[in-house]
């Protein structure tokens, strides 16, 4: 196995979905599926759904809000706390 190749196929899949920021908010929004209210099956949905739409933008550079899991006020955004 090449790991050299391995780690720049990940850089280049983080990179697409919009760098590090992104995953962490991507991150944040599983977690918020995990927490949340409803069937293992509803989650299994929820969670693909999100990951099908990147955290954020990188033509942009801006964050997205997790869409339909938790509170916006808890939603992490780009260089900054949670929203108050």
């Amino acid at each position: 196995m090449d790991l050299k190749k391995l780690a720049d196929k990940a850089k280049k899949t983080i990179d697409d979905r919009g760098g590090m920021d992104s995953l962490k908010a991507d991150a944040e929004e599983l977690k918020k599926v995990a927490k949340g209210d409803g069937s293992l099956k509803d989650k299994a949905k929820e969670a693909a759904k999100a990951i099908k739409d990147p955290g954020a933008n990188p033509a942009e550079g801006e964050m997205k809000p997790a869409q339909g899991a938790g509170h916006p006020s808890d939603t992490p955004r780009k260089g900054g706390p949670p929203h108050e």
